[in-house]
Parts: C-alpha cells; sequence; structure tokens
C-alpha cells in the first residue's frame, strides 16, 4: 500500500512539473496575467456532454482534457504565428495537468467517476 501512495504521489508531483510548464509557456505569450485566471477552467466545458449520456460526456470531457491535443494545437500555433491557438493550447494543457493534480483524469465511457486515474469521489 505504502508503494501505492507513493506512486500517487509522484503522479502528483509530476503533474505538478506540466502546470509549471504550462506557467512558464503562457508567460511566454504577450496576454496579461489574469488571462490564464479567468481562462483555466474553460475546458470543464468538455463535460456538458454529459448532458447527453455518459459515452458523449466522456468523448467531450477527454478531447478538452487529452494532453497530445494540447500540444499539438499549441504547435499549430506556433506554426502559424497564432497567439489565440498558442493560448488555447497552452490553457488546455495547463487544465488538464491542474485536473490531474487533484485526481481528476480522463473518463471511462460508464461513468464520470470512472477515470484512468481511479475512481473519484464517495462511492
Amino acid at each position: 500500500m505504502k508503494l501505492l501512495t507513493n506512486i500517487k504521489l509522484q503522479l502528483k508531483i509530476e503533474e505538478l512539473a506540466m502546470f509549471a510548464l504550462g506557467i512558464f509557456a503562457f508567460n511566454q505569450l504577450t496576454y496579461a496575467w489574469w488571462w490564464f485566471l479567468v481562462l483555466i477552467l474553460l475546458p470543464d466545458v468538455g463535460a456538458l456532454g454529459y448532458y447527453v449520456n455518459t459515452k458523449v460526456g466522456a468523448i467531450s470531457y477527454n478531447i478538452f482534457h487529452n494532453k497530445a491535443i494540447a500540444i499539438l494545437v499549441y504547435f499549430i500555433g506556433m506554426y502559424f504565428e497564432s497567439e489565440p491557438l498558442k493560448l488555447t493550447g497552452v490553457i488546455l494543457f495547463s487544465h488538464a495537468s491542474m485536473d490531474r493534480i487533484f485526481g481528476y483524469g480522463l473518463k471511462f465511457p460508464d461513468s464520470f467517476k470512472n477515470t484512468h486515474l481511479g475512481s473519484i469521489g464517495k462511492d
């Protein structure tokens, strides 16, 4: 059990480092800091898919919380020299890392509480 706790701690530290990377990347952009604070929770709009059903909810949530998609959006922004696209990538990446620090992982289609990091909330 102690090893499991240490692994969870290691994962949280890893996600904290990625969140710090997101802050660093945001700092390279031309936006005022208040934009980061305003936009950091916006990717949770992906949870609106749960109003349809759990499968659609998991798909939409995971799209907005997938770090590979976030990085791709950022790189597209770099390629096209688009600050809004780079900002979008940074916010998506930072938000996903922040969520994972708190144990909110990518969702399985059966339940919002069933994530790749384990079950969330009280059973």
